[in-house]
Parts: structure tokens; sequence; C-alpha cells
């Protein structure tokens, strides 16, 4: 596996992105009070599978499903279930499309209804924290420069990141080097060369940034039942500057 993609395999992952970013899209119109965690997972495998791809985590280390569907206080890996989603919920929904072999990985955190002030400007300096991380992503930057970005702008928004989850590169598999920390210094990291391609994917939480981990071994929440947000975009390094494949 290279770091470095070429122009075709980039173009390649940019088709998967594109199904994932419009896949979000149509999430994001059917998110209501009532609807299911399970029945976005159903709507999501069927709407890849009708544009010809797939999705990659479902059987991933076992993982059974096609989404991973993250509710309030879940920080990530949520399974989804039958329990239908409450006025003022926070969800994170985050999947990875794999079309021709070529993957792309995004997660997107939506309102159910009327949410309060809190947990919008929660979500707000979230995906702020994504914007300043992609920025810093371009050739000659270390990763660092994406890490220090987005633990500044979280921090000074007054939230807490997750450590221990990062981002990491993408191809043909899921999981590629290099990691992609969301906190650090600048200084810290490999350096960015044209032709990586990343995914930057910040988890931030109102309250600690410790976490738990629930008995199905996978949905891992805030250990202080605080809320909690995550923006992700699959992007790629050129010579100009970051390419947000996932961009919806």
């Amino acid at each position: 596996m290279s770091l470095i993609k070429n122009r075709k395999q980039i173009e390649a992952m940019h088709r998967a992105a594109k199904i994932l970013a419009a896949c979000h899209q149509e999430i994001g119109k059917g998110i209501r009070p009532g609807v299911t965690t399970l029945e976005i997972d159903r709507f999501v495998e069927d709407y890849l599978s009708r544009h010809g791809a797939t999705a990659e985590q479902k059987g991933y280390m076992g993982y059974p499903y096609a989404t991973c569907t993250s509710v309030n206080d879940v920080i990530c890996h949520g399974m989804p279930g039958k329990h239908p989603l409450k006025e003022g919920d926070l969800l994170t929904v985050d999947f990875v499309v794999n079309k021709d072999g070529w993957l792309a990985d995004s997660a997107w955190s939506y309102g159910v209804g009327r949410i309060p002030p809190s947990t919008r400007r929660l979500m707000r300096t979230a995906l702020l924290s994504l914007l300043a991380g992609i920025r810093q992503a371009k050739p000659g930057n270390r990763i660092g420069h994406i890490s220090h970005a987005i633990q500044t702008t979280a921090e000074n928004g007054g939230y807490s990141v997750v450590r221990q989850f990062i981002g990491h590169g993408i191809g043909q598999r899921i999981h590629e080097p290099p990691s992609v920390p969301h906190s650090g210094p600048v200084e810290s990291g490999k350096i960015l060369r044209e032709g990586m391609v990343i995914t930057i994917e910040p988890i931030l939480t109102a309250g600690s940034s410790e976490f738990k981990l629930d008995r199905d071994g996978w949905t891992a929440r805030t250990a202080d039942g605080c809320l909690s947000a995550q923006y992700e975009h699959t992007v790629a390094i050129l010579r100009n500057g970051p390419l947000v494949l996932t961009k919806q």
C-alpha cells in the first residue's frame, strides 16, 4: 500500500466520495423525531447499493452494520438500533463507501428536530475545528499543523478534543498510514506530501475527553455523560492545497 496516490487513484476515490456526500445529504432530509437509527442504517445500505457501491465497514473486524450511529453522549462507533430518536437529540452518522475498490470516509452530526443553543454551538465548533484542520492540509506542512489547528479551535470554544480516536490515511483499505491526531504540537507528525489522502475527523465533547466502552465492545461514550459531536472529511493533499473529496 502506497501513501501516495496518483491522479487516477484520487479520481477513483472521488467517485466513492461523491456517492457518500450525496447520501449524507439525503440522510439529513430524513432525520426527525421517531426515526430509528436502524432505519437510517438500512437507508444507507440501500442507497449505496442503488449507486453501485457498498458499505466498507460492514463486516470490518466483525462490525455488523453499514453505519455507526452515535447519539448524544456516544462519541463514536454507536450501533444502529430500534430506539426512536427524540426531539433535541444529537446524532452522528459515520460510514465508509467502497466504489470499485476505492474508499471514502465521512461522518456528520445532525440535530434532531429543535435542538438547544448549547448543542448548536457544540456542533458549530466541531465543524469549525474540522475546517481549521483542513486548511492546514497542504504539502510541506506537518500533520501537527492539522492537529494544532483543531485543538486550538476546539479549546478556544470551550470544548475538549477526544484524543484516543484519530484520523488516518485511506485508499483501498479503511485505515492506512499516516495517523492523523486531532491535538498536539505543530512540529509533530509526518510531513504532508502531494498525493496523500487522509481523513480528518475531530470529536469534540462539552465536558471531559475521557470515555468508556459499552459491553458490545464498540460503542464509546463520554465518561461524564456530556454531549459529543463529530465531523469528518476525506481530504486529498494536492500541490495547490487540500481537496475535500467528501464535500457536500
